[in-house]
Order: structure tokens, then C-alpha cells, then sequence
């Protein structure tokens, strides 16, 4: 901190030797960072809280920031059966237009709370679509015959439900295709239980992972000028690599074969888990189709295993860069972290 008292004036100007070190380590940094093969997209992610975009000071002034990663609900865009309302996103993108930014889609078909569904109510009420939600559980939880609920998830597999979600797709596609940057879809990552007498109605795990593929197919036939991504963590039924069933290998060879980008939730460096599961996955497809990343909330907090201590910003943009390859990086907005260590920092990239 700086000293106002006139003796210790000199002295502060004089940087100690630790502090000599950390600046040049921090340039070393910096310099790494900006030398890349491909640049690296820096977007902030609001999730479904719009309200802190407008007053989202640091966003519009950092020019690093390229855009904002907005979710929106298929209950929001489509309130009645046939009936879209896509009011939300034209307001952020005109507001994203007005200050130079970019808007980036997430279609929001799950929710990690019980008391809260993503899908329109006329899926929940007609039986045609078999209740439009499936109830998840917490599948880590010791007593798998009565698992806490955690939330609850579209109907992804089931051939009623995608085809009111594809045509939801289009809608948009034809109204937003080619002006946003991109749209992707909600993790992969499921929890129905351990139990089978617990799956929802025609739920499988084949058939999960079809109507995941299936699901991601028609988005990029629908977006093809925005790019198309699918968020690819891990798989219901599988955990790799120890119990590796290919569910999650065949959602990424999907996205491979049909120039689908793939990418995930939370920026974990050397994580095991998801070093067994998604990001082996992700560095294998690199330079082959778009990978975007998201450090969402709790990842600020993370231990990197390789220091033992929190994780830094630089370490986790050398990570998305150098091992996942990443073209874009969605920055989420906790505190204090976003304030304090990735405005300073993704700012100095640009300079």
C-alpha cells in the first residue's frame, strides 16, 4: 500500500526485490499470454441475472471483454405453445450493439433447484410430452433408493419434447442466426440416480446420449452462421475414464463430424475429474471445431493441485489456452474475484 508520510516517500518509490520479481513474472506473464496461435475470446458470463448488465460498468469499458454471455430459459422464449417471445435477447443485443459488444445465447432447459422447471408450462400439462421435465436427484448421495431432489432437466431423449425444442431452434435461428456470436446448449452432466427405479420415463442412457447428439445436431442445421455449442461435462451412466461406456466419446466424435463446438462449465485446471472425463475430450478435438469454457461461481475458489494453492486468473488462461485450446473464455461476474483480479488482468491484455 502506498505511504503518504514524506520520509517513507523514497522508499516507496523503490520496489523490494520481492516486488521486483513479481512485476517481472507478471510481465513474463502477460507477454505468454498475448503470444498465441489463435486469439482467445474474453466474454463475461451474467447467466440469467440481466438486471447486472446495465450496470455492469467495468464490462463496457474493458475492451477485452468482446461480449456477454447471456442464458435465457425455453419457458421465457416460448411463454405459450407456438407463441415465442424473444423480447430479452433483442434488448441485450441492441444493448451490446449500442456499446460495441457482442451477445452470446445459453438455452437454460435445466435448473439445479426443486421448486423451479425451465421448460413451458404446456409441456408440464399436456401428457403427449410426458411430463416435459424429469425430476434429477442427487446421485452422490449415500442412500440411492431415496435420493434428495436436485432440480430438474427437459426431457432431452424424449422424440416430443425435441420437437418442440428444434422448432424453438429455428425460431430463433431465423431472427438471430449470423447476429449473435454464438448459442450453445447446458451442460451434459445429469443426475438421475443410481437406482433405475428411479429413471424417468424412457430414459436410458443410450437414449440419453441420442437425444443429446440429436439435440445438438439441429442446432447447428439451425445456427449456421453463429457458431453452435454444446457443453459436454460428463454423461448419466458413465465416469471416466475408469468406467468409460463412450457416451461422452460419441457426444464429442458427434460434434467433431459436424463442426459442432464443445466446451463446458467451470475452468478447473488439472482437476482429475474432469481431466479423466471432458477435458482430455476437448484437447483431443482442438483446432477442429470451437471450444468455449465458462469459470462460473466456486471456480475462483478452486485449488490448483499443480501449486496447492488458489487458483489464479493467468493459471487458468494459460490452462484454457495451452491444454484446452480454448477459443472462448466466459468469465462469471463473482466477488470480490471478477473486480479485483480478472478485470485488472484480461485488461492488460489488450495493452
Amino acid at each position: 500500500m502506498k505511504s503518504f508520510r514524506a520520509k517513507r516517500a523514497l522508499r516507496a518509490r523503490r520496489p523490494s526485490p520481492q516486488s521486483r520479481s513479481l512485476q517481472v513474472a507478471m510481465m513474463v506473464l502477460l507477454c505468454c499470454l498475448t503470444l498465441s496461435a489463435k486469439p482467445l475470446h474474453h466474454y463475461v458470463f451474467f447467466g440469467m441475472d440481466r438486471e447486472q448488465i446495465k450496470d455492469a460498468k467495468s464490462f463496457f469499458e474493458t475492451k477485452a471483454f468482446e461480449g456477454a454471455q447471456i442464458a435465457y430459459s425455453w419457458r421465457q422464449l416460448e411463454p405459450a405453445k407456438d407463441e415465442y417471445d424473444f423480447s430479452l435477447i433483442r434488448e441485450d443485443l441492441a444493448l451490446m450493439e449500442a456499446h460495441g459488444k457482442k451477445l452470446w445465447i445459453q438455452i437454460q432447459d435445466v435448473t439445479f433447484t426443486p421448486d423451479r422447471k425451465n421448460v413451458p408450462r404446456y409441456l408440464l400439462s399436456d401428457p403427449i410430452y410426458n411430463g416435459g421435465a424429469a425430476q434429477q436427484y442427487n446421485d452422490r448421495a449415500p442412500d440411492q433408493s431415496n435420493p434428495p431432489p436436485a432440480g430438474w432437466m427437459a426431457r432431452r431423449w424424449d422424440p416430443a419434447v425435441q420437437e418442440r425444442l428444434h422448432k424453438l431452434l429455428f425460431a430463433l435461428a431465423e431472427e438471430f442466426d449470423g447476429r449473435i456470436e454464438g448459442v450453445n446448449f447446458d451442460e451434459t452432466a445429469g443426475g438421475f440416480s443410481q437406482n433405475p427405479a428411479l429413471f424417468p420415463k424412457g430414459f436410458t442412457h443410450a437414449a440419453y446420449r441420442d437425444g443429446v447428439i440429436t439435440n445438438m445436431k439441429a442446432l447447428k442445421r439451425a445456427f449456421t452462421k453463429s457458431i453452435a455449442l454444446q457443453y459436454a461435462n460428463f454423461m448419466p451412466g458413465e465416469w471416466r475414464p475408469t468406467n468409460d461406456k463412450g457416451y461422452l466419446r460419441a457426444v464429442y466424435n458427434a460434434a467433431r463430424e459436424n463442426g459442432i463446438g464443445v466446451g463446458g462449465p467451470d475452468l478447473f485446471p488439472y482437476k482429475p475429474g474432469q481431466m479423466g472425463s471432458s477435458y482430455s475430450l476437448i484437447h483431443a478435438v482442438n483446432g477442429k471445431v470451437p471450444v468455449g469454457i465458462a469459470v462460473q461461481d466456486g471456480n475462483y475458489d478452486y485449488i490448483n493441485p499443480k501449486t496447492g494453492r488458489r487458483v489464479t486468473i493467468g493459471e487458468q488462461i494459460k490452462f484454457a489456452r495451452d491444454y484446452l485450446k480454448a477459443d472462448y473464455i466466459f468469465w462469471c461476474t463473482q466477488e470480490p474475484f471478477f473486480s479485483r483480479d480478472v478485470v485488472p488482468l484480461v485488461s492488460s491484455l489488450t495493452h
